[in-house]
């Protein structure tokens, strides 16, 4: 089992920056693919970025890539998502996953392990 717990979100103004961690404890969470996903009110959760378990490889989606970084310390069992130039349709709440099979995976049902999410709202 892995515990996931994100920290970081905020308000922040549009061009502004925000960066998450997740903490992630439990049994070899350090081996694990982990990712970041985001879901606004209304909408499906979507993937924004994901990294391999050594952390040489690295995913994102088209509407973040160029703008976030994923990157991950193993050492401390921690994966990071910095976010530059954010939009107001940044804002969602944000989920750390973990537990994919293939590090390329996108959708949220490839993961097995989820944090409880943390809000980031950015302001026009």
């Amino acid at each position: 089992q892995v515990q996931l717990v994100e920290s970081g979100g905020g308000l922040v103004q549009a061009g502004g920056s925000l960066r998450l961690s997740c903490a992630a404890s439990g049994r070899t969470s350090n081996t694990y693919v982990m990712a970041w996903f985001r879901q606004a009110p209304g909408k499906e959760r979507e993937f924004v970025a994901g990294i391999s378990r050594s952390g040489s490889n690295t995913y994102y989606a088209d509407s973040v890539k160029g703008r976030f970084t994923i990157s991950r310390d193993n050492a401390k069992n921690t994966v990071y998502l910095q976010m530059n130039t954010l939009k107001p349709e940044d804002t969602a709440v944000y989920y750390c996953a973990a537990g994919a099979y293939y590090s390329t995976a996108r959708r949220p049902s490839e993961y097995n392990y989820w944090g409880q999410g943390t809000q980031v709202t950015v302001s026009s």
